[in-house]
């Protein structure tokens, strides 16, 4: 299934209407299933699936890489599954937080059983880690270079992975950003990149499931083009998670950890 679809429209101006086509991004539902199990329904970009599936299997708890023996990408006529096969103790062990939702692009939360749930415990991340100002403040516009999907339609959000001194390593997009972000999780994890190395970009704001989805991943500096939410601040700043947000035009604002940010290397403020 290809990621965008030529769909005909009418452009309207001052100097009249004519006939177009616009280059629109896919969205499908695509079921994760453990052992057959469905454990989401997520709506996604038709690319990149099997990152998707690894990097939220990963966030959400259904499963490590090494925990999985099999993954297949399978296209059906309702839409897409990504099938994880993994040893049947740690299939159980989902029973207690099986999950049926249908997820809007919006959201990562929809369809959890308990308010325990969404706010569940993170790890506090260790290690420093550090990026200069310049460079981070740079990281959006870095990201832009990576967004080929979002040139042709202008509607996807993307997360990409920032490494001083060599830019954007790797990058996902998707019409969800929370999906975006963990089909990039998805790609570090099988790459065997170490989140230690550089800082999350992301295109969106900076919500609680971000900053979850970053931590789990370890990694210790998000940097995101828009604001943070209060929430987010909160749970970043116990899990000792750098959010560096309004990135943009070669400046930034540090809301949590900023010891990361190595402001010797700007004038940003």
């Amino acid at each position: 299934m290809k990621a965008t679809r030529s769909i005909a429209a009418q452009a309207v101006g001052p100097e009249g209407a004519r006939d177009i086509a616009r280059a629109l991004p896919e969205e499908v539902p695509v079921a994760v299933t453990v052992n057959g199990t469905s454990q989401a329904v997520m709506m996604c970009s038709p690319a990149d699936l099997e990152d998707f599936a690894l990097g939220f299997a990963y966030t959400e708890g259904f499963a490590t890489p090494e925990q999985i023996d099999r993954l297949e990408i399978v296209e059906l006529d309702a839409g897409i599954e990504a099938r994880l096969w993994v040893d049947d103790a740690v299939a159980d062990a989902l029973g207690a937080r099986r999950r049926a939702m249908m997820g809007p692009v919006g959201c990562g939360l929809c369809g959890i059983d308990s308010l325990e749930q969404a706010l569940r415990d993170l790890p506090v991340l260790t290690g420093e880690g550090r990026i200069g100002a310049a460079e981070a403040a740079q990281g959006p516009d870095m990201l832009r270079d990576h967004q080929p999907l979002h040139d042709r339609t202008q509607a996807v959000h993307a997360a990409g992975f920032l490494v001083p001194g060599q830019g954007i390593i790797a990058a996902r997009e998707d019409v969800g950003r929370h999906n975006a972000l963990d089909k990039l999780i998805g790609a570090l994890l099988r790459d065997g990149v170490d989140p230690k190395r550089g800082a999350v970009v992301l295109t969106s704001r900076v919500s609680l499931e971000m900053v979850q989805k970053t931590v789990l991943l370890g990694c210790p500096i998000l940097i995101a083009v828009s604001a943070p939410t209060a929430h987010a601040v909160r749970v970043a700043d116990a899990a000792n998670l750098t959010i560096a947000a309004f990135a943009r035009s070669g400046r930034l604002e540090t809301f949590t950890h900023p010891q990361r940010i190595d402001r010797s290397q700007s004038d940003a403020a």
